[in-house]
């Protein structure tokens, strides 16, 4: 029952979130991802651990590298998109690897980013609201 609450839990967040407060739903889901992995690493279980990863990777491709909007965004935008293809490899790595040390790079790398979203959200959460501006990277 527990896993059913936290699910329409998640749900709710996603359908009521701005768009900031969805990226950063994004990056805890990530870090909590990376968590998983790591916990089924030290317990050696290949099924949680293949779940965790691909999580945490699709986290980052399908979610934070596909919103990122290049057009807009400009050398913000294109370093971003490096930094998430390169964490992305690194998960790879890590995965085939059983390597905690990989984690702890992906997560000293997004760390400022998770920080900085945060800041960025805080501060658009109290800026009166402009007709029709989004802010994007």
């Amino acid at each position: 029952m527990t896993g059913m609450y936290r699910k329409v839990g998640v749900e709710t967040s996603v359908n009521t979130a701005s768009p900031h407060q969805l990226i950063k739903l994004l990056l805890d889901g990530f870090f909590d991802a990376i968590a998983s992995a790591r916990g089924a690493i030290r317990a050696k279980d290949i099924e949680l651990k293949s779940k965790a990863f691909n999580r945490a990777i699709g986290i980052v491709d399908e979610g934070l590298k596909a919103s990122l909007d290049m057009q807009v965004g400009g050398e913000l935008a294109a370093n971003l998109s490096n930094l998430y293809a390169y964490i992305s490899l690194r998960l790879t790595q890590a995965n085939l690897r059983n390597d905690e040390t990989i984690l702890d790079e992906c997560v000293t790398l997004m760390t400022p980013v998770r920080e900085a979203w945060i800041a960025i959200a805080d501060q658009a959460d109290h800026t009166p609201a402009r007709g029709g501006l989004e802010i994007r990277a």
